[in-house]
């Protein structure tokens, strides 16, 4: 490539006009070939001095692309140009090793999905080099009349910009750089309005907290009353997580797929939330007195999986219920529901601190007055507001007793 850059032409006459001649590769070809081109005739109207001749032959040049890198790598190095489908494989070993902003396991199991269901049996065998607005617009073509949502494809797009993009030379230069042109391909445009989770109201929360299974019961108020991420209560180990008086929770890490991950969503995860009283209560007569452990275990000692809560219990209980989804038209809904739920309580119903909600709620600092409120350091303050806001919803007066282990019927023998 270095013999390929900086070419000055040749200037010379050629009948009444100045051209310029220069190397340039050719597609199927071992040797470069000379090109020609006009710079101005050689008198008369449109003549140039020598050095705009000159410096319109530079122009002439550089607008052939002869001298680009891009240029370069699609006629010279075409035929040991790599699959989309290869360089796929690199850039997700790329992520899941990378120190600098690593990847959470979800994020990486659904640019795989993506990969695997959609984007490789369109293009993975296509060179990386043809891999353009034309080709992504045909896969958006494909994926919408799949019936996917606005956001998935857009999800999915971006997944396809990645893998051209980690493309990169030995200085980390992009070798195919793209300017993406969404208008052309047809992007559909995702509206937020529709993305918005579900909000479970006050009785359907009161509802859920009836729930006759314990621990499930527990999962749903403490959801709902603390706004957890379903993966930060799942993690939940009650030696190092609860303080002694159940008052008050640290996040530390979180659960998914029944393991432990020593990460959470975002920096400003890392906190600590405060419990209504009666919700610290609750949570005590739930350990029953033990020590160690994860709050909500398998019999195995393991965490329970989210799925298991979602399928089993909280879909055909918000059924029974008469929960019905505004974005879905149907009774389902995610975990995400209880945090949403927590949230606009806070927010609508109370006078809660916004910097005390925003730490609650593991939101970023946005400014500077966020970042020196020191609302999160004052304990006994946070505790205060903790019982002032209250939960939302109500507890049923009679806890539903449902057994762990069945006691097996007394049969008297006949005398």
């Amino acid at each position: 490539m270095s013999r390929r850059t900086g070419q000055s032409g040749y200037i010379e006459k050629s009948g009444k006009w100045w051209v310029v001649r220069w190397w340039m590769d050719v597609e199927g070809q071992d040797k470069r070939v000379h090109k020609r081109a006009k710079i101005c005739p050689t008198a008369g109207r449109g003549v140039l001095s020598r050095s705009a001749r000159e410096r319109r032959a530079r122009e002439i040049i550089a607008g052939s692309g002869a001298d680009t890198e891009e240029y370069f790598n699609k006629i010279v190095k075409q035929e040991v140009s790599i699959t989309f489908r290869e360089q796929a494989v690199l850039w997700l070993e790329r992520m899941r090793t990378r120190k600098r902003k690593p990847i959470a396991s979800s994020t990486l199991e659904l640019w795989e999905g993506s990969l695997r269901n959609w984007i490789n049996p369109q293009l993975g065998e296509l060179p990386l080099s043809e891999i353009n607005n034309a080709a992504l617009k045909s896969l958006v073509a494909t994926m919408s009349k799949g019936g996917l949502s606005a956001k998935t494809i857009d999800t999915y797009s971006q997944v396809v910009k990645m893998v051209v993009a980690s493309a990169v030379d030995k200085e980390g230069v992009e070798i195919y750089p793209r300017k993406w042109n969404h208008e052309f391909m047809d992007m559909p445009v995702v509206e937020k309005a529709k993305q918005n989770t579900p909000c479970f109201s006050a009785e359907i929360m009161s509802g859920l907290a009836a729930c006759k299974k314990e621990r499930e019961r527990m999962v749903f108020i403490l959801c709902g009353a603390t706004g957890l991420r379903i993966g930060e209560a799942l993690g939940l180990e009650i030696d190092k997580h609860i303080s002694p008086d159940f008052l008050t929770i640290s996040i530390e890490q979180k659960a998914r797929h029944c393991k432990v991950e020593g990460r959470v969503k975002t920096a400003s995860s890392f906190r600590q939330v405060d419990l209504h009283p009666t919700i610290a209560t609750m949570l005590r007569r739930f350990v029953q007195g033990r020590k160690v452990g994860f709050l909500f275990t398998s019999r195995n000692g393991k965490p329970i999986a989210s799925s298991n809560i979602i399928r089993r219990h909280l879909h055909p209980a918000l059924k029974q219920l008469g929960f019905i989804n505004p974005h879905t038209g149907t009774h389902k809904a995610g975990n995400h529901a209880f945090r949403r739920f927590r949230n606009t309580h806070l927010r609508n119903r109370t006078a809660c601190p916004e910097g005390l909600r925003n730490f609650w709620m593991a939101r970023a600092d946005e400014s500077m007055d966020d970042l020196y409120d020191k609302i999160k350091e004052d304990k006994v303050f946070r505790k205060e507001w903790a019982e002032k806001c209250g939960f939302g919803f109500e507890l049923p007066s009679v806890v539903p007793n449902v057994p762990r282990t069945p006691e097996k019927p007394v049969i008297e023998k006949a005398a």
